[in-house]
């Protein structure tokens, strides 16, 4: 009887508008099937991932050229496809920009990444209406064999890349002090081959590389932890010692910094100044640089904050659902882009004295005008293009309606499919979000947590966390009793990740002070966060350190947090270079320095100031940050015997000094004051002697 109520649906609704979303999907296809020059690691992944978005290119054509109305689940499929398709972009041109020999040490990840993408387009395909869409039988019968290759695709790992890897490895593995000083450091023949084949022929390749892993590093620093960053730094001395040893008699002239040209680059070796590579221009103005990708601007336009960003990027954040000022987090009252010709003027001036390329400037002949000029309009226009749900309000509230029809009296096989429908339509725009809550989704959704079957489970807690994204929401969610049940599914959910995303919400949650201290009450809420501290995927640690650091910003949740054990793990997540969330265990630790109970749990470890002093050196900014306020901290209450150990240890006094002279301004008044402390310490052990 449920499923009888399906077609009367489509036909009340009238179908939804759909070329602005087809013409999106359209564009964003061929961007990924034009790219060019592509890495030689993850061929294969990345091929094969080029011939299905290849396609699902003829299929949106097609419904482009029928000019008919779609059903609403329709619309829900292409929206999500759109998302799966702009993540494999971002993906395969993370593989054309990012460092090879990282890429090559990350295989198996980036290669996870794809799959995961393969199997999302293929539950994406679930839910079109294939039968119900004006498409060629060719069509159909290729996007019904691309669906079933989807469902059953297996991980593919290339086995040279990790033959490749074992072999860098060893090689790595030479690279030690002692064989340094014999010749026979490692064999250049082999370490040659071996970069070649991922790419690194010339001094060129080698300096562009070193630069990238310099960049990888720096990134890496605040999540990665320090293994990561000291093997980053391995590969980093293992490319400038060869290529100091396999060049040492090339005669490869190569130009200066401040001449960089793409003329100069050879031509067996890719160079797009249009990514990543941005990064090699020197001594760019900030006022160039848009404040969100930190490269130099190609479009700069203003927003209705009055900040300027490039357009591209604005673009991409507004369309993600944002209404908020990136710089200053003021709320824009409209959205339009304007261009900023005077400081586009002042850019072009600069790039020409300083001998800098300008992209879509000049191009060399009538078709690249053409292509470039198409390509600025279709950034213009980013905004329209990408917002496609919200331009069909009407129908997105018919169909919450309906779904929210479906949760309240449908089996649970459709209950399940609704709730899938509500997560997806909430993903994108806060327009979604309000109308879906309005639609009287949240209640019948937080008695599905309940649910002993997996999938509605999960569809319901991962739908209230992007409900929960809309401020307005949360009240609504809270007024609910949504606590208990997410506190539920955090602490014994049928899958890991429905426990991770129920973490994921109580920190959205928490957001609202109120709802700190409504949470905080609750006796298995931070014990739960914290045992998903420990069991939790990579992904899910993140959220449950974050979520943590959010409620302990509340005085009287501290002491919950140290008696449920948070303060061994955090210390224990610093080194761990799989979790990656050393910033944020070092947040949530320097929190907890303001109870006595978390600074009397903090000071019993004997691991933890070796670990500090060690990210003094090789932290992020804020991680250098925190750390410092933990040995501050430490110093003051555990006196002198941490001030010992810190004096002690020869690299300390060299970091402090450092960050004292050139960290941030945080920085600099901590590391002055812990030299100071030190200092009178010094002293007075001196004295004692005396």
């Amino acid at each position: 009887m449920d499923v009888a109520l399906v077609p009367p649906l489509m036909v009340f609704t009238g179908f939804l508008p759909t070329g602005s979303l087809l013409q999106s999907l359209i564009h964003i296809c061929n961007e990924v099937c034009s790219m060019e020059k592509l890495p030689v690691l993850q061929a294969r992944n990345i091929s094969t991932m080029i011939r299905r978005i290849k396609l699902l290119t003829s299929l949106f054509e097609e419904i482009q050229e029928s000019n008919g109305p779609l059903p609403p689940s329709s619309i829900l499929c292409l929206t999500e496809l759109f998302s799966v398709i702009r993540r494999a972009k971002f993906l395969i041109q993370d593989c054309k920009d990012g460092s090879f020999l990282w890429g090559l040490m990350q295989t198996e990840l980036v290669s996870n990444q794809f799959y995961v993408l393969v199997k999302e387009l293929g539950r994406a395909l679930d839910i079109l209406p294939l039968s119900l869409l004006k498409v060629t039988a060719d069509i159909r019968e290729q996007i019904e064999l691309l669906h079933r290759q989807a469902k059953r695709v297996e991980l593919f790992i290339d086995l040279k890349e990790l033959e490749r890897r074992e072999e860098l490895l060893v090689l790595m593995g030479s690279n030690s002090e002692k064989n340094k000083k014999n010749k026979g450091f490692i064999d250049l023949v082999k370490v040659k081959d071996i970069l070649c084949s991922i790419g690194l022929r010339n001094t060129m390749d080698y300096e562009e590389e070193t630069l990238k892993l310099e960049a990888e590093a720096h990134k890496q620093a605040g999540s990665g932890g320090l293994i990561v960053v000291s093997n980053i730094n391995n590969l980093i001395s293992l490319v400038s010692y060869c290529k100091s040893i396999i060049f040492i008699d090339d005669e490869f002239e190569k130009p200066s910094k401040g001449d960089l040209k793409v003329q100069s680059t050879p031509s067996n070796r890719y160079y797009d100044h249009s990514s990543s590579s941005q990064s090699l221009i020197p001594n760019v103005p900030d006022e160039f640089r848009c404040p969100i990708s930190l490269d130099l601007m190609k479009d700069p336009v203003i927003v209705a904050s009055g900040h300027t960003y490039d357009r591209n990027s604005i673009a991409q954040w507004i369309n993600s659902g944002h209404q908020t000022c990136p710089k200053s987090g003021q709320k824009l009252i409209h959205m339009a882009l304007i261009p900023n010709y005077a400081l586009k003027s002042l850019m072009q001036q600069w790039c020409e004295e300083n001998n800098v390329p300008q992209v879509q400037s000049s191009p060399s002949s009538s078709s690249d005008l053409e292509r470039s000029n198409s390509k600025r309009d279709l950034y213009e226009h980013a905004v329209d293009h990408i917002s496609v749900v919200k331009a069909a309000v009407d129908a997105v509230k018919l169909t919450a309606e309906f779904l929210v029809g479906k949760l309240a009296t449908g089996s649970p096989d459709i209950q399940r499919q609704a709730a899938y429908e509500l997560r997806l339509l909430a993903k994108t725009g806060m327009d979604n979000r309000r109308i879906i809550a309005e639609a009287g989704a949240i209640p019948f959704l937080v008695t599905l947590l309940r649910s002993h079957e997996p999938r509605i489970q999960e569809n319901a807690v991962t739908a209230l966390l992007n409900l929960s994204i809309y401020n307005n929401n949360k009240i609504l969610i809270m007024a609910a009793g949504a606590i208990d049940s997410i506190v539920n599914v955090l602490e014994s959910g049928n899958t890991m990740e429905a426990r991770e995303n129920a973490a994921a919400a109580i920190f959205s949650l928490s957001m609202i002070d109120d709802c700190k201290v409504t949470i905080g009450k609750r006796p298995r809420a931070i014990p739960a966060l914290v045992g998903l501290l420990k069991e939790g995927t990579p992904a899910g640690k993140k959220d449950a350190a974050i979520a943590l650091f959010n409620l302990a910003v509340y005085n009287a949740n501290k002491v919950s947090v140290v008696s449920a054990g948070a303060v061994p793990l955090l210390i224990e997540l610093l080194m761990d270079d799989k979790a990656s969330i050393t910033d944020d265990a070092l947040a949530v630790l320097a929190l907890l320095l303001g109870c006595s109970e978390g600074l009397e749990e903090i000071g019993k470890s004997r691991i933890l100031v070796p670990i500090l002093i060690d990210l003094l050196r090789f932290g992020s900014p804020k991680g250098k940050e925190n750390s410092l306020t933990l040995l501050l901290g430490l110093c003051k209450d555990g006196g002198e015997e941490v001030a010992r150990r810190l004096l002690m240890n020869p690299r300390s006094i060299p970091s402090l000094q450092g960050l004292a002279a050139d960290g941030s301004l945080k920085a600099r008044r901590k590391a002055d004051a812990l030299l100071r402390l030190l200092n009178r310490c010094c002293f007075q052990s001196q004295n004692q002697i005396g």
